[in-house]
């Protein structure tokens, strides 16, 4: 009973914040158009005539052509080449346009756009065309068809389907659509030059709003880019906030579903139907909550598929197309000004400052969010706070800064495992540790919303768990994040802090009493061994006996190398899809996950070390017992050179050190390399 209460409140609560105007039902009637010289009972007549061709669109009628569509850049298309010949409305292009080099991103079949008065809300959209799909493309404002069709998954791992589809069948074309703007455009392209094209009929029905059935809670969205996103392990170690957002809320109040996805910005989140289905999918008294802005800073605006935007666009999104259309389902918006991103060759003791200095979106979301009445979460602003309070050295740490043997996982361009294939210190994306702090800002400023009077994160933040709300009054969040040890918060022993706060997480390492990791000192070997059990799952006491240690003290690389070789053999009966799939291929553009962000130019990066055995300068150092192991496992990749690496390069040393002593902080860099090496690539990597 308490928790039916709880969602009815939280749906009220959200409700009440909207202005009056705000939540308005779709109108009742559905409107269909005929373009055929044959009667339809209920119809519009829409008429060609020899002297005045099509109907122009006129506002007081409500209906007809246009020679630009509505959307952002506009597209030209014609009106003056239609024509009727009594069974439809139709075209033929002679000619098309595309840019050389992106031709899939920026192309004009022409075509035509029949342009009708429609309020913001849902509709079911039935198009007839005079011709067959196979030489049609029929879109709804603006949006792209080619990313409509089943089988398209929001989230890396595949868990968050499309289900609001184009159905093309024969002549007959069925969309559900949000709209946002006051008018739907409705267009026909070619898909071939001298191919006529066309229409017979037209059906708009409103969808209404959905109520939320008994027994289904709340839900939270979150919509963003690549900062936001749900990775997989294969995409190891990047995170995103939206990522680890859900572990702050209490599950019995709330769902908290993350559409996000790299690449992604105001734009192309809409025109690839993303947006869309999450309004199709929520009920009314959902929260949405938006984060976009650094892929909106691509200098690609005038491309009719690109990610970029200028702030008048950036606003026009906002305004015209997100707000209504989010409203008009009974759904709550809430914005999240976009992180700054992090200066990667900043020097210790250098102050960070906004990156967004050319195109100010954070600026103009509060600002627009002022305007229209929408909570604002100013996560930039507290993000410059937050790096010059840790510091250079852990911000570059916990950024996708990676050296060689930290990973094996991939980006675009191909494998991390001997380091960032980019060549170059990642400011954009990040890793967990730095993930769990931008849920924590996020929630706090909720918090502190919730406590100014702000009545939607008032709403937010009575879904968090009792020990997240305790944390933010109390400014301490060691309860909810146990594995930051004090140690390595900060300064040159945050290096490896992202490992270690996983390998803490899972409990495969522990803290002393006073919550101290020791990164520098030796690590034992019986604790190595016991860790490395515990992220392969395997049996620790029978891997020890496998490696023959019989006793413990300071674990040396030679046996590290060999035990960890002991434990692959036991995990794995082949080789692992990270050694494989991913070794040497690179993700090309307009490919599911493809984040032009993450594309350098750089091509089939390796998962193998870059050096030979052969070329090692020591080898002749290895004890004996450890000889044949440590070669294998150094040709498999799970041991490798840790003198002369780099964070931020794609570079392998040639000296193995066998004898040096490891450390606690590169015993975490090795079982967090093995951890990731024994998870299922696609499945998501969930905090």
């Amino acid at each position: 009973m308490r928790s039916a209460f709880t969602a009815l409140l939280f749906c009220l609560l959200a409700l009440a914040a909207l202005p009056a105007h705000a939540w308005e039902p779709a109108p009742p009637q559905a409107l269909r158009f005929n373009f055929t010289n044959q009667p339809m009972p209920g119809a519009i007549q829409v008429k060609w005539s020899a002297r005045d061709g099509v109907p122009l669109f006129d506002a007081a009628t409500g209906h007809g052509f246009v020679d630009r569509t509505g959307a952002l850049p506009a597209r030209p298309v014609h009106t003056a080449g239609i024509r009727s010949d009594g069974t439809g409305f139709v075209i033929a292009e002679p000619s098309f346009e595309a840019e050389k080099n992106y031709e899939k991103d920026h192309y004009n079949n022409y075509g035509m756009a029949f342009r009708i008065k429609a309020a913001p809300g849902a509709y079911a959209i039935r198009v007839r065309t005079t011709s067959g799909a196979d030489d049609t493309i029929v879109s709804v404002t603006g949006m792209q068809t080619s990313r409509l069709a089943p089988g398209v998954f929001w989230d890396a791992a595949g868990l968050l389907p499309n289900r609001t589809t184009v159905t093309a069948q024969g002549k007959e074309w069925s969309y559900r659509y949000v709209n946002g703007r006051d008018f739907i455009d409705i267009e026909i392209e070619p898909k071939r030059p001298h191919v006529p094209v066309g229409v017979e009929e037209i059906s708009i029905t409103p969808i209404a709003a959905q109520t939320r059935p008994a027994g289904v809670l709340p839900a939270i969205y979150t919509l963003g880019d690549s900062t936001v996103k749900s990775y997989t392990f294969d995409e190891a170690p990047m995170s995103g906030w939206g990522q680890v957002f859900d572990k702050l809320f209490d599950p019995r109040k709330v769902r908290v579903l993350n559409y996000s996805m790299g690449g992604r910005s105001f734009r192309n989140a809409y025109a690839e139907g993303r947006l869309n289905d999450l309004l199709l999918a929520g009920h009314v008294g959902d929260i949405v909550m938006i984060q976009f802005g650094h892929n909106d800073e691509s200098e690609d605006e005038m491309r009719r598929f690109g990610r970029g935007s200028t702030e008048a666009m950036y606003e026009t999104f906002i305004t015209q197309f997100y707000l209504p259309a989010i409203r008009a389902r009974g759904m709550v918006p809430v914005f999240v000004t976009p992180m700054s991103r992090v200066n990667g060759n900043a020097r210790p003791g250098e102050a960070y400052v906004n990156s967004f200095r050319k195109r100010r979106f954070p600026d103009l979301m509060k600002k627009l969010g002022a305007a229209h009445g929408v909570t604002v979460v100013d996560l930039n602003a507290r993000s410059v706070d937050f790096y010059n309070q840790t510091g250079v050295p852990a911000i570059t740490a916990m950024v996708m800064a990676i050296e060689a043997g930290e990973t094996p996982g991939k980006t675009n361009d191909g494998s991390y495992a001997n380091g960032h294939p980019a060549n170059k210190i990642d400011g954009t994306h990040f890793r967990e540790s730095l993930s769990k702090q931008y849920a924590r800002i996020v929630a706090t400023e909720l918090a502190q919303l919730a406590q100014q009077g702000d009545r939607v994160a008032s709403g937010i933040a009575a879904q968090l768990r009792s020990e997240v709300r305790a944390a933010i009054g109390a400014g301490d969040w060691s309860a909810i994040h146990p594995e930051i040890a004090r140690d390595i918060a900060s300064g040159d022993n945050a290096y490896y802090r992202d490992q270690i706060e996983k390998l803490l997480q899972l409990g495969a390492l522990r803290k002393d009493a006073q919550g101290n990791f020791h990164p520098q000192q030796p690590m034992q070997t019986r604790e190595f061994v016991a860790a490395l059990g515990t992220v392969m799952g395997l049996d620790a006491s029978a891997l020890a006996r496998q490696a023959k240690i019989t006793r413990d003290g300071p674990l040396t690389r030679e046996a590290m190398g060999a035990v960890l070789l002991d434990a692959y053999r036991a995990k794995f009966s082949a080789p692992p899809k990270y050694m494989t799939d991913y070794n040497g291929k690179t993700v090309l553009p307009g490919a599911p996950g493809y984040d032009p962000n993450l594309d350098s130019g750089a091509q089939g990066a390796m998962y193998y070390p870059l050096v030979r055995w052969d070329g090692l300068l020591d080898t002749g150092d290895v004890s004996a017992p450890y000889a044949a192991r440590l070669k294998e496992a150094y040709e498999l990749g799970l041991i490798r050179s840790e003198a002369g690496i780099a964070r931020g390069r794609m570079v392998n040393g040639r000296l193995l050190e066998p004898t040096a002593t490891v450390t606690r902080a590169k015993a975490a860099k090795a079982l967090y390399f093995m951890w990731v090496l024994a998870q299922p690539p696609k499945a998501e990597n969930d905090g």
